[in-house]
């Protein structure tokens, strides 16, 4: 009589499960879907600086025009002035995106969100970011365009978007460097904020040091406002609270590097087992003081008041529009 076959044991089949943690896997679709509640609220936080800015203008009381006295006239120079509200908006969310990430990357506390719904609402805000950044230069571009006199539409084209889009191109007073500044920003924002979509293929860990440099893109954006930002020229109230507004992303990024939510990011002996090397761990300790410096730095730049305004003239420059030339 023939022994029935043993069966063989079969190895558990892993394919729903891995399938299952691909569908959870965050794709860009869904959450350029999730953003759109969050981008609505930032058209209408747009919406809200422009006609604060309208306000002002039609006041008399900006700065603006105190800075660039032919802009005195909101109907005719409305694109500008959207221009200004989507730039405040997208350093308003760029602020918001990047406190979402440094309490992502930090300690965790009882009274957070859930960290799923913190990921998400970083991402959504991140997109938004870009959205609005990339807004802030289009209508730079079109108010460019409007004013410019010259009669061929293709030269007021590629002029416009060269000043507002090659680095290096735009020419005039400030903005040779502050415009630069704000490209910069820009184009670092997009592949950054991408990048995560794509981290499988490029490995968690090379995504996350990239990632970091999303700070450096705020640090730029910031830098941007302070130089060129009219609003914000003079050393008045509205530059202090823009620096002010630095405080908070500074203390979390100094509680970041001191109690990192990854273990092995924790600064601890240097030459432990499973530890840092010690240039890594040098190279960490230093960061943590200069995270530290940066904090004294704001609060003495905002105790003394000493934050690099401009004293507002008593008498307005005789300032003109960009000249393109004549053709």
């Amino acid at each position: 009589m023939q022994r029935p076959a043993t069966p063989v044991p079969q190895e558990p089949d892993r394919a729903p499960e891995a399938a299952g943690r691909r569908e959870s896997t965050p794709r860009l679709r869904g959450d350029l879907r999730a953003a759109v509640p969050d981008a609505s609220a930032a058209v209408g936080v747009t919406v809200a600086v422009f006609a604060f800015l309208w306000f002002r203008m039609e006041a008399g009381t900006s700065s603006t025009v105190a800075v660039m006295p032919f802009m005195d006239d909101p109907r005719a120079y409305w694109m500008y002035l959207l221009s200004q509200a989507f730039g405040w908006s997208a350093l308003l969310w760029a602020w918001g995106t990047v406190m979402l990430g440094l309490v992502l990357s930090g300690p965790r506390t009882a009274r957070q969100p859930p960290r799923r719904t913190l990921e998400r609402w970083h991402r959504t805000t991140s997109l938004t970011t870009t959205a609005l950044m990339f807004a802030h230069a289009l209508m730079f571009a079109a108010e460019l365009v409007r004013h410019d006199t010259r009669p061929a539409w293709l030269t007021r084209l590629w002029s416009a978007f060269a000043d507002s889009f090659v680095p290096g191109w735009y020419d005039s007073g400030t903005g040779q460097i502050a415009i630069p500044v704000g490209q910069a920003a820009l184009y670092l924002a997009v592949p950054l904020g991408l990048l995560f979509y794509v981290r499988h293929r490029i490995g968690p860990r090379t995504w996350r040091r990239l990632h970091r440099f999303v700070l450096v893109v705020y640090v730029l954006s910031v830098w941007h406002t302070l130089l060129y930002g009219t609003n914000v020229w003079y050393g008045e109230w509205p530059r202090t609270v823009l620096w002010l507004l630095q405080i908070p992303v500074a203390l979390l990024l100094v509680v970041r590097l001191a109690r990192p939510a990854r273990r092995a990011e924790r600064l601890g002996a240097p030459r432990r087992p499973g530890g840092p090397g010690l240039p890594e761990w040098t190279a960490r300790a230093l960061g943590r003081l200069a995270a530290a410096a940066v904090v004294a730095g704001i609060l003495a730049v905002v105790i003394s008041g000493h934050d690099g305004g401009r004293t507002r003239p008593a008498d307005p420059p005789a300032s003109t529009p960009h000249d393109h030339g004549s053709g």
